[in-house]
């Protein structure tokens, strides 16, 4: 019956996750090729997923087998797409559910908690969030320098305007 169920959600949103084989160390140049093939092509590609800790692979959830490897087609250091379909199950352990940008707005004060510049305060002055990441200027630099982040890696100590403090 589990089975049926499956089965069942499978055709419901007809998708499949096929793993695709990097040079290690180059999977998010990859995923910004593949993710351009898409657009492109206008390929039924719905999501591109490179798990931490995951070295040379990344999975890619398609309608079909020919959809995955035509995104991958021609794509530096892609190595092709592994011949068997990946169950959702295999790597369901390796996702993590995530807000969008987790309620960091331009121009407030961050606290790096992560890296060589762990404890120290930065402004936020801008936000990518197709990338999860935040570009700050460090607070005690004589000079602004842009420093590239991901969004977990900075908390957010003061707001320049508090109010609407939920959306």
């Amino acid at each position: 019956m589990a089975d049926q169920d499956t089965k069942e959600q499978d055709n419901e949103f007809n998708t499949k996750i096929f793993a695709l084989r990097t040079s290690a160390n180059r999977e998010d140049q990859v995923m910004d090729f593949v993710a351009s093939h898409v657009k492109q092509k206008k390929l039924p590609v719905y999501a591109l997923i490179f798990p931490h800790g995951t070295k040379g692979y990344i999975f890619v959830e398609a309608g079909d087998r020919q959809s995955a490897e035509q995104a991958a087609y021609g794509v530096p250091y892609a190595r092709g797409i592994l011949p068997k379909e990946v169950q959702f199950k295999e790597i369901e352990h390796m996702l993590e559910v995530t807000k969008k940008v987790r309620n960091i707005r331009i121009n407030d004060i961050v606290e790096i908690i992560a890296g060589p510049l762990k404890r120290e305060q930065a402004k936020i002055v801008r936000i990518d969030q197709q990338k999860g990441e935040v570009v700050v200027h460090l607070l005690t630099a004589p000079v602004p320098m842009p420093l590239t982040m991901k969004t977990d890696a900075v908390k957010v100590i003061r707001r320049e305007h508090d109010d609407d403090e939920e959306e």
